[in-house]
């Protein structure tokens, strides 16, 4: 498996496949064919369909256009799913007085990660030797280790820093939305709520409702701030990096946890999305919203079964009952923005890596299910789900919404 450093990436929303992964192929092709008087990219599948909502002629255009070198974006709606690579396919070509110098498929696989079609990762990518949750605890019961310190042995002690900026990051992704106000872009009127619920306090609050409140507050703030093309974290990806800053912002703020004891959790959160990661998809437009969201909340509550101090069992029983019980769930975003029902989704996600948490408390030793036979299940009913509701907009909420 590859590092954490490939999994969180902090970049600006409003999505990872969509137009972080499109930039960074854009800047790749830039350095590659210098010389062109002209650009082309044709979008695909997901990206053809949803690519305006989610901005991806605009970034392709921003990164590839130059003084005098114009960049074409072409949106190509009548080649099939079936026919392409992968659902977020696109072709750039380079072009010098009307010759082809260059032409790269790529593939934007989710959280921001590429693949181009004919080009191999280098071997040095590669940082973990092993790839199950299986094998990784076997691993670490034999040599008393725990998960984040797994982590520690297999990136080295310089991880810390990388996830201490990741972490500063997520908070200040939350502290901005927070003090953000105003209509989100994009046609759908949708005002931004992050504020209203962080200071809204329930005239007869109970302990459940502040945390439910609270913790919604922090995942909308991040929601929105990427809605809107701010600065977030992949977590795995920028449509559900809600979901873990918001249960450890709320952890730390309720619980006085150190940052010392959030890094482990984010440590232990990557390890988990970069499993999901690995042997199945995080990609909406590969395996529907379940792989985005359903990732996210699994991270989240391996995460907080960390910062508990649970049992490898526990972690791993918490981490499934997230990404199990999301099992199904698609991704038809209105107008192709990722705004509704991407938004409120984080929120109900983070409460329910919290419960999922609480259910790992008291009965993770009853279980049935391994932790590698629920992603394994995500991939194949995320490949069975009907491309309508793998993030083209044409199916459930996006073709009946009016």
């Amino acid at each position: 498996m590859k590092s954490l450093r490939e999994l969180y990436k902090i970049g600006n929303g409003p999505s990872s496949s969509h137009t972080m992964g499109p930039q960074k192929a854009a800047e790749q092709f830039l350095q590659a064919y210098p010389g062109a008087d002209a650009y082309e990219a044709v979008l695909f599948g997901s990206l053809a369909r949803t690519g305006r909502g989610h901005r991806t002629d605009w970034i392709l255009k921003k990164t590839l256009e130059r003084e005098g070198v114009p960049a074409e974006i072409r949106f190509d709606m009548e080649t099939r799913e079936e026919e392409l690579p992968h659902p977020n396919t696109f072709t750039l070509t380079a072009k010098k007085e009307g010759k082809v110098l260059g032409e790269w498929r790529v593939m934007s696989v989710g959280g921001g990660a590429i693949q181009i079609e004919g080009q191999s990762d280098p071997p040095s990518a590669e940082v973990y030797a092993l790839s199950t949750f299986a094998g990784i605890s076997a691993y670490c019961r034999a040599h008393k280790l725990r998960l984040y310190e797994y982590v520690e042995q297999e990136e080295g002690p310089e991880i810390w820093g990388f996830l201490e900026r990741v972490w500063q990051a997520m908070k200040q992704a939350i502290l901005d939305g927070l003090e953000a106000e105003g209509e989100l872009e994009g046609g759908l009127h949708i005002e931004r709520k992050a504020k209203f619920l962080y200071n809204q306090r329930h005239m007869d609050e109970s302990a459940q409702t502040r945390e439910n409140r609270l913790v919604s507050a922090y995942a909308f703030a991040v929601s929105e701030q990427n809605a809107g093309g701010g600065q977030v974290v992949t977590a795995p990806t920028c449509g559900a990096s809600g979901v873990l800053p918001a249960v450890l912002m709320y952890m730390q703020q309720t619980r006085e946890v150190s940052d010392r004891r959030i890094l482990r959790a984010l440590a232990t959160a990557g390890l988990m999305g970069n499993l999901i990661k690995t042997n199945a998809s995080i990609s909406g437009a590969e395996c529907g919203c379940q792989a985005e969201i359903g990732s996210a909340c699994a991270m989240a509550a391996a995460g907080l079964a960390e910062m508990f101090d649970m049992e490898l069992e526990q972690i791993e029983y918490a981490a499934e009952v997230a990404l199990e019980h999301h099992l199904g769930l698609t991704c038809d975003p209105i107008a192709g923005l990722v705004q509704i029902p991407c938004i409120e989704r984080n929120a109900v996600a983070a409460m329910r890596a919290i419960n999922a948490l609480s259910l790992a408390n008291f009965l993770t030793y009853t279980r049935k299910i391994s932790f590698d036979l629920v992603v394994r299940t995500m991939y194949e009913t995320g490949k069975d789900l009907h491309d309508r509701y793998r993030e083209t907009s044409e199916g459930g909420l996006a073709k009946l919404y009016q």
